[in-house]
Protein backbone atom coordinates (compact mmCIF):
# COMPACT_ATOMS: atom_id res chain seq x y z
CA UNK A 1 0.00 0.00 0.00
CA UNK A 2 1.32 2.99 -1.00
CA UNK A 3 0.50 6.77 -0.01
CA UNK A 4 -2.02 8.82 -2.37
CA UNK A 5 -0.76 11.60 -4.65
CA UNK A 6 -2.64 14.46 -2.20
CA UNK A 7 -1.11 12.41 0.82
CA UNK A 8 2.29 12.55 -0.90
CA UNK A 9 1.84 16.36 -1.43
CA UNK A 10 0.62 16.97 1.79
CA UNK A 11 2.98 15.46 3.34
CA UNK A 12 6.27 17.25 0.91
CA UNK A 13 4.46 20.15 1.79
CA UNK A 14 4.13 19.45 5.82
CA UNK A 15 8.00 18.43 5.94
CA UNK A 16 9.63 21.68 4.05
CA UNK A 17 7.22 24.15 5.93
CA UNK A 18 7.73 22.78 9.20
CA UNK A 19 11.38 22.78 8.90
CA UNK A 20 12.51 25.88 6.75
CA UNK A 21 9.85 28.21 8.90
CA UNK A 22 11.23 27.76 12.65
CA UNK A 23 14.92 26.12 11.66
CA UNK A 24 16.53 29.62 12.46
CA UNK A 25 14.53 29.81 15.53
CA UNK A 26 15.65 26.67 16.83
CA UNK A 27 19.52 27.89 15.70
CA UNK A 28 19.13 31.13 17.46
CA UNK A 29 17.98 28.97 20.95
CA UNK A 30 20.84 26.82 20.88
CA UNK A 31 23.67 28.93 20.07
CA UNK A 32 21.98 31.36 23.16
CA UNK A 33 22.51 28.19 25.14
CA UNK A 34 26.17 28.25 24.65
CA UNK A 35 26.15 25.39 22.16
CA UNK A 36 29.13 25.59 19.08
CA UNK A 37 28.54 25.19 15.72
CA UNK A 38 29.20 21.74 15.46
CA UNK A 39 26.80 21.15 18.88
CA UNK A 40 24.07 23.59 17.08
CA UNK A 41 24.25 21.15 14.09
CA UNK A 42 24.00 18.13 15.81
CA UNK A 43 21.32 19.53 18.21
CA UNK A 44 19.10 20.53 14.83
CA UNK A 45 20.29 17.01 13.46
CA UNK A 46 18.70 15.23 16.88
CA UNK A 47 15.74 17.33 16.68
CA UNK A 48 14.94 16.75 12.68
CA UNK A 49 15.80 12.95 12.76
CA UNK A 50 13.92 12.75 16.15
CA UNK A 51 10.43 14.39 15.56
CA UNK A 52 10.52 12.66 11.88
CA UNK A 53 10.63 9.25 13.80
CA UNK A 54 8.51 10.10 16.39
CA UNK A 55 5.85 11.12 13.84
CA UNK A 56 6.56 8.37 11.99
CA UNK A 57 6.21 5.76 14.71
CA UNK A 58 2.63 7.66 15.88
CA UNK A 59 1.49 7.49 12.85
CA UNK A 60 2.07 3.89 11.51
CA UNK A 61 0.71 3.02 15.80
CA UNK A 62 -2.48 4.72 15.57
CA UNK A 63 -3.19 4.79 12.15
CA UNK A 64 -3.64 8.44 12.48
CA UNK A 65 -1.88 11.68 10.63
CA UNK A 66 -0.17 12.01 14.11
CA UNK A 67 2.49 15.03 13.53
CA UNK A 68 5.54 15.89 15.36
CA UNK A 69 7.86 18.93 15.84
CA UNK A 70 9.87 20.45 17.62
CA UNK A 71 8.68 22.99 20.33
CA UNK A 72 9.30 26.41 18.49
CA UNK A 73 7.93 28.46 21.61
CA UNK A 74 10.57 26.34 23.31
CA UNK A 75 13.40 27.50 20.74
CA UNK A 76 12.38 31.02 21.10
CA UNK A 77 12.38 30.59 24.93
CA UNK A 78 15.63 29.54 24.81
CA UNK A 79 16.79 32.52 22.54
CA UNK A 80 15.52 35.00 24.57
CA UNK A 81 17.08 33.47 28.07
CA UNK A 82 20.28 34.15 29.44
CA UNK A 83 22.98 31.20 28.71
CA UNK A 84 23.03 29.39 31.83
CA UNK A 85 26.24 29.58 33.97
CA UNK A 86 28.42 26.21 33.16
CA UNK A 87 27.29 26.51 29.53
CA UNK A 88 25.43 24.43 26.96
CA UNK A 89 26.02 20.82 29.15
CA UNK A 90 23.75 22.47 31.88
CA UNK A 91 21.33 23.22 28.69
CA UNK A 92 21.24 20.08 28.35
CA UNK A 93 20.72 18.68 31.26
CA UNK A 94 17.77 20.98 31.36
CA UNK A 95 16.70 19.67 28.27
CA UNK A 96 16.53 15.92 29.78
CA UNK A 97 15.02 17.06 32.50
CA UNK A 98 11.72 18.75 30.45
CA UNK A 99 11.84 14.85 27.97
CA UNK A 100 11.35 13.38 31.68
CA UNK A 101 8.20 15.79 32.59
CA UNK A 102 6.95 15.26 29.12
CA UNK A 103 6.87 11.44 30.08
CA UNK A 104 6.06 11.78 33.28
CA UNK A 105 2.67 14.11 31.92
CA UNK A 106 1.93 11.46 29.10
CA UNK A 107 1.69 8.59 32.01
CA UNK A 108 0.82 10.49 35.45
CA UNK A 109 -2.68 12.01 34.33
CA UNK A 110 -2.36 15.23 37.31
CA UNK A 111 0.67 16.86 36.30
CA UNK A 112 -0.91 17.04 32.75
CA UNK A 113 -4.46 18.46 34.38
CA UNK A 114 -1.89 20.95 36.22
CA UNK A 115 -0.09 22.03 33.05
CA UNK A 116 -3.77 22.63 31.73
CA UNK A 117 -4.90 24.71 34.67
CA UNK A 118 -2.51 27.23 34.33
CA UNK A 119 -4.95 29.83 33.20
CA UNK A 120 -4.79 30.48 29.49
CA UNK A 121 -3.94 34.28 29.93
CA UNK A 122 -0.99 33.65 31.75
CA UNK A 123 0.93 30.78 29.30
CA UNK A 124 0.09 33.33 26.08
CA UNK A 125 1.66 36.22 27.84
CA UNK A 126 4.51 34.32 29.14
CA UNK A 127 4.91 33.18 25.26
CA UNK A 128 4.44 36.55 24.05
CA UNK A 129 6.83 37.83 26.68
CA UNK A 130 9.23 34.82 25.24
CA UNK A 131 8.60 36.11 21.43
CA UNK A 132 8.72 39.93 21.71
CA UNK A 133 12.59 40.14 21.27
CA UNK A 134 12.83 37.68 18.57
CA UNK A 135 9.58 39.32 17.17
CA UNK A 136 11.59 43.01 16.80
CA UNK A 137 14.41 41.61 14.71
CA UNK A 138 12.78 42.28 11.09
CA UNK A 139 12.72 45.57 12.12
CA UNK A 140 16.44 45.61 13.47
CA UNK A 141 17.36 44.13 10.11
CA UNK A 142 15.63 46.97 8.23
CA UNK A 143 18.12 49.47 10.28
CA UNK A 144 21.09 48.02 10.02
CA UNK A 145 20.94 46.32 6.53
CA UNK A 146 18.37 48.06 4.54
CA UNK A 147 17.92 46.47 1.07
CA UNK A 148 18.87 42.78 2.39
CA UNK A 149 15.98 43.35 5.35
CA UNK A 150 13.06 44.96 3.27
CA UNK A 151 13.69 42.03 0.62
CA UNK A 152 13.39 39.46 3.08
CA UNK A 153 10.28 41.19 4.49
CA UNK A 154 8.82 41.88 1.08
CA UNK A 155 9.04 38.03 -0.08
CA UNK A 156 7.41 37.34 3.58
CA UNK A 157 4.92 39.74 2.53
CA UNK A 158 3.73 39.27 -0.62
CA UNK A 159 3.96 35.72 -0.56
CA UNK A 160 1.84 35.29 2.42
CA UNK A 161 -1.06 37.43 0.49
CA UNK A 162 -1.38 33.91 -1.66
CA UNK A 163 -0.48 31.47 0.63
CA UNK A 164 0.45 32.29 4.18
CA UNK A 165 2.25 28.61 4.86
CA UNK A 166 4.47 29.54 2.22
CA UNK A 167 5.41 33.08 3.46
CA UNK A 168 8.38 32.13 5.98
CA UNK A 169 9.43 29.69 3.21
CA UNK A 170 9.52 32.18 0.90
CA UNK A 171 11.54 34.52 3.31
CA UNK A 172 14.24 31.74 4.09
CA UNK A 173 14.63 31.34 0.24
CA UNK A 174 15.18 35.13 -0.48
CA UNK A 175 17.46 35.43 2.64
CA UNK A 176 19.42 32.33 1.20
CA UNK A 177 20.26 33.53 -2.37
CA UNK A 178 21.08 36.94 -0.80
CA UNK A 179 23.41 35.19 1.61
CA UNK A 180 24.77 33.08 -1.39
CA UNK A 181 24.80 36.21 -3.55
CA UNK A 182 26.79 38.32 -1.09
CA UNK A 183 28.93 36.77 1.75
CA UNK A 184 31.75 34.56 0.78
CA UNK A 185 30.42 30.66 1.75
CA UNK A 186 32.81 28.47 3.75
CA UNK A 187 34.86 26.10 1.80
CA UNK A 188 33.25 22.32 1.58
CA UNK A 189 29.80 23.51 2.75
CA UNK A 190 28.17 20.66 0.96
CA UNK A 191 31.22 18.23 2.34
CA UNK A 192 29.90 18.86 5.87
CA UNK A 193 26.29 18.43 4.88
CA UNK A 194 26.06 14.60 6.56
CA UNK A 195 25.24 13.78 9.78
CA UNK A 196 27.02 15.72 12.52
CA UNK A 197 26.35 14.07 16.28
CA UNK A 198 28.36 15.75 19.05
CA UNK A 199 27.58 14.01 22.25
CA UNK A 200 27.28 16.48 25.22
CA UNK A 201 27.38 15.21 28.70
CA UNK A 202 24.74 17.01 30.76
CA UNK A 203 25.12 18.61 33.85
CA UNK A 204 22.20 19.22 36.34
CA UNK A 205 21.27 22.27 38.55
CA UNK A 206 18.31 23.28 40.38
CA UNK A 207 18.55 26.68 39.00
CA UNK A 208 18.46 25.42 35.00
CA UNK A 209 15.85 22.82 36.14
CA UNK A 210 13.77 25.84 37.43
CA UNK A 211 14.52 28.68 34.96
CA UNK A 212 15.13 26.61 31.52
CA UNK A 213 13.05 22.86 32.13
CA UNK A 214 10.33 23.79 33.76
CA UNK A 215 8.84 27.08 31.16
CA UNK A 216 10.49 24.93 28.46
CA UNK A 217 8.35 22.46 29.54
CA UNK A 218 5.06 24.45 30.03
CA UNK A 219 5.43 26.09 26.84
CA UNK A 220 5.29 22.82 24.93
CA UNK A 221 2.59 21.44 26.88
CA UNK A 222 0.52 24.83 26.63
CA UNK A 223 1.79 25.90 23.06
CA UNK A 224 2.32 22.56 20.83
CA UNK A 225 0.77 19.52 22.74
CA UNK A 226 -2.66 20.61 23.70
CA UNK A 227 -3.68 22.82 20.35
CA UNK A 228 -2.07 19.70 18.15
CA UNK A 229 -4.35 17.49 20.17
CA UNK A 230 -7.13 19.93 19.12
CA UNK A 231 -6.24 20.02 15.68
CA UNK A 232 -6.66 16.12 15.49
CA UNK A 233 -9.58 16.24 17.70
CA UNK A 234 -11.21 19.00 14.99
CA UNK A 235 -10.58 16.51 12.18
CA UNK A 236 -12.29 14.22 13.74
CA UNK A 237 -9.16 11.57 15.48
CA UNK A 238 -9.65 11.41 18.91
CA UNK A 239 -6.30 9.34 20.50
CA UNK A 240 -5.76 9.32 24.10
CA UNK A 241 -3.15 12.16 24.44
CA UNK A 242 -1.83 10.73 27.54
CA UNK A 243 0.69 7.77 25.50
CA UNK A 244 1.35 10.77 22.68
CA UNK A 245 2.94 12.76 25.27
CA UNK A 246 4.70 10.72 26.75
CA UNK A 247 6.54 8.93 23.20
CA UNK A 248 7.22 12.51 22.45
CA UNK A 249 8.98 13.01 25.58
CA UNK A 250 11.01 9.39 24.89
CA UNK A 251 12.09 10.85 21.90
CA UNK A 252 12.89 14.52 23.59
CA UNK A 253 15.42 12.18 26.00
CA UNK A 254 17.18 10.80 23.19
CA UNK A 255 17.68 13.62 21.10
CA UNK A 256 18.78 15.77 24.61
CA UNK A 257 22.39 14.59 24.75
CA UNK A 258 22.96 15.59 21.01
CA UNK A 259 21.34 18.72 21.86
CA UNK A 260 18.55 18.62 20.86
CA UNK A 261 15.77 21.20 23.40
CA UNK A 262 12.65 19.24 22.54
CA UNK A 263 9.96 17.44 19.90
CA UNK A 264 6.15 17.55 20.71
CA UNK A 265 2.61 17.21 18.70
CA UNK A 266 2.79 19.58 15.91
CA UNK A 267 -0.19 21.70 15.42
CA UNK A 268 0.07 23.78 11.81
CA UNK A 269 1.39 21.29 10.25
CA UNK A 270 -0.57 18.30 11.43
CA UNK A 271 -3.54 20.68 10.15
CA UNK A 272 -2.02 20.10 6.58
CA UNK A 273 -1.93 16.20 7.02
CA UNK A 274 -5.01 15.36 8.49
CA UNK A 275 -7.12 17.89 6.84
CA UNK A 276 -9.81 16.41 4.28
CA UNK A 277 -7.39 18.03 1.62
CA UNK A 278 -4.16 15.78 2.38
CA UNK A 279 -6.21 12.36 1.13
CA UNK A 280 -10.33 12.27 1.14
CA UNK A 281 -10.14 8.87 3.16
CA UNK A 282 -9.56 9.83 6.48
CA UNK A 283 -8.80 6.20 7.35
CA UNK A 284 -5.80 6.28 4.75
CA UNK A 285 -4.14 10.35 6.17
CA UNK A 286 -1.95 8.88 8.53
CA UNK A 287 0.64 8.49 4.95
CA UNK A 288 0.98 12.24 5.13
CA UNK A 289 2.46 12.35 8.47
CA UNK A 290 4.73 9.34 7.33
CA UNK A 291 5.99 11.38 4.36
CA UNK A 292 6.26 14.49 6.70
CA UNK A 293 8.12 12.62 8.87
CA UNK A 294 10.59 11.00 6.63
CA UNK A 295 11.38 14.64 4.96
CA UNK A 296 12.30 15.75 8.69
CA UNK A 297 14.52 12.72 8.64
CA UNK A 298 16.31 13.38 5.11
CA UNK A 299 16.51 17.64 6.00
CA UNK A 300 18.58 16.07 10.13
CA UNK A 301 20.69 14.69 7.50
CA UNK A 302 21.99 17.34 5.77
CA UNK A 303 21.99 19.58 9.17
CA UNK A 304 25.71 20.09 9.37
CA UNK A 305 25.22 22.20 5.52
CA UNK A 306 22.41 24.39 6.82
CA UNK A 307 24.01 25.73 10.39
CA UNK A 308 27.46 26.34 8.12
CA UNK A 309 25.07 28.16 5.76
CA UNK A 310 23.47 30.05 8.52
CA UNK A 311 26.81 30.37 10.07
CA UNK A 312 28.25 32.43 7.08
CA UNK A 313 25.44 35.07 6.79
CA UNK A 314 24.72 38.04 8.97
CA UNK A 315 23.00 37.39 12.26
CA UNK A 316 20.31 39.98 11.86
CA UNK A 317 19.00 38.74 8.80
CA UNK A 318 18.93 34.86 10.34
CA UNK A 319 16.84 36.35 13.33
CA UNK A 320 14.55 38.33 10.90
CA UNK A 321 13.64 35.23 9.36
CA UNK A 322 12.83 33.84 12.77
CA UNK A 323 11.06 37.09 13.80
CA UNK A 324 8.73 36.36 10.89
CA UNK A 325 8.32 32.93 11.61
CA UNK A 326 7.22 33.82 14.97
CA UNK A 327 4.53 36.89 14.06
CA UNK A 328 1.60 34.29 14.37
CA UNK A 329 2.12 32.72 17.29
CA UNK A 330 3.37 36.14 18.86
CA UNK A 331 -0.17 37.11 17.65
CA UNK A 332 -2.02 35.09 18.86
CA UNK A 333 -0.49 34.91 22.21
CA UNK A 334 -1.37 38.33 22.96
CA UNK A 335 -4.72 38.05 21.88
CA UNK A 336 -4.92 34.86 24.40
CA UNK A 337 -3.48 37.14 27.30
CA UNK A 338 -5.42 40.05 26.96
CA UNK A 339 -9.17 38.10 26.24
CA UNK A 340 -10.18 37.93 29.73
CA UNK A 341 -10.80 40.90 31.43
CA UNK A 342 -10.61 40.12 34.89
CA UNK A 343 -7.49 38.29 34.33
CA UNK A 344 -5.60 40.95 32.14
CA UNK A 345 -3.99 42.68 34.63
CA UNK A 346 -1.86 39.39 35.49
CA UNK A 347 -1.02 38.81 32.28
CA UNK A 348 0.05 42.11 31.30
CA UNK A 349 2.55 41.49 34.46
CA UNK A 350 3.38 38.34 33.12
CA UNK A 351 4.21 39.60 29.67
CA UNK A 352 6.31 42.37 30.74
CA UNK A 353 8.50 40.78 33.49
CA UNK A 354 9.29 38.41 30.94
CA UNK A 355 9.81 40.62 28.26
CA UNK A 356 12.15 42.25 30.52
CA UNK A 357 15.11 39.66 30.67
CA UNK A 358 14.81 39.53 33.90
CA UNK A 359 17.32 36.70 35.60
CA UNK A 360 17.18 35.87 39.37
CA UNK A 361 19.57 33.61 41.06
CA UNK A 362 19.99 31.92 37.68
CA UNK A 363 16.62 31.35 36.95
CA UNK A 364 15.34 32.81 33.61
CA UNK A 365 12.72 35.90 33.24
CA UNK A 366 9.73 33.34 31.78
CA UNK A 367 9.59 31.29 35.11
CA UNK A 368 9.58 34.74 36.83
CA UNK A 369 6.77 36.37 34.94
CA UNK A 370 4.79 33.39 35.21
CA UNK A 371 5.05 33.97 39.32
CA UNK A 372 4.61 37.45 39.16
CA UNK A 373 1.14 36.94 37.17
CA UNK A 374 -0.07 34.14 39.07
CA UNK A 375 0.68 36.25 42.78
CA UNK A 376 -1.33 39.44 40.97
CA UNK A 377 -4.21 36.81 39.75
CA UNK A 378 -4.30 34.97 43.28
CA UNK A 379 -4.34 38.48 45.21
CA UNK A 380 -7.49 39.49 42.43
CA UNK A 381 -9.18 36.42 43.71
CA UNK A 382 -8.27 37.08 47.39
CA UNK A 383 -9.80 40.76 47.13
CA UNK A 384 -13.05 39.17 45.10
Amino acid sequence: MMPSLPALAAGLLAGFVGFASSFAVVLQGLRAMGASPAQAASGLMALSIAMGLAGITLSLWRRMPISVAWSTPGAALLAASAMPEGGFPVAVGAFLVTGALLVLAGLWRPLGRLVAAIPPPLANAMLAGVLLGLCLAPVRAVAEAPAMGLAIILAWAVVGRVNRLLAVPAAVLVAGGLIAATIALPPGLWAAAGPVPDWVAPRFTLASAIGIALPLFIVTMASQNIPGMAVLNANGYRPQPGPLFAVTGLFTLAGAPLGGHAVNLAAITAALCANPEAEPDPARRWWAAVVAGAVYVGFGLLAGAAVAFVGAAPPVLIQAVAGLALLGAFGSAIAGAVAVPEQREAAVITFLVTASGLSLFGISGAFWGLLAGGAMLALHRRRG
